[in-house]
């Protein structure tokens, strides 16, 4: 197992692709494979970040579907 030092990663204050621990990890977003995955980092956070609240939200909503009233009488 890799321990990320040959992995790439997004830094979140330059905005840079890094390879391996340049940076201190509250900085980093990763590991990604390559370094494109890395560069599109912010979009791959924002889209895993959306689907996490979705099936919040569809968990949240679990059983929500009874009528007012009905007890399963």
């Amino acid at each position: 197992m890799s321990d990320g030092s040959e992995k790439y990663w997004y830094n979140l204050t330059t905005g840079e692709v890094e390879k391996g621990f340049e940076s201190p990890a509250i900085d980093r977003a990763g590991p990604f494979d390559t370094p494109e995955e890395a560069a599109n980092a912010l979009e791959t956070l924002r889209e895993r970040s959306r689907a996490w609240s979705e099936d919040e939200a569809r968990e949240d909503d679990w059983g929500s579907s009874t009528r007012a009233g009905d007890h399963g009488e």
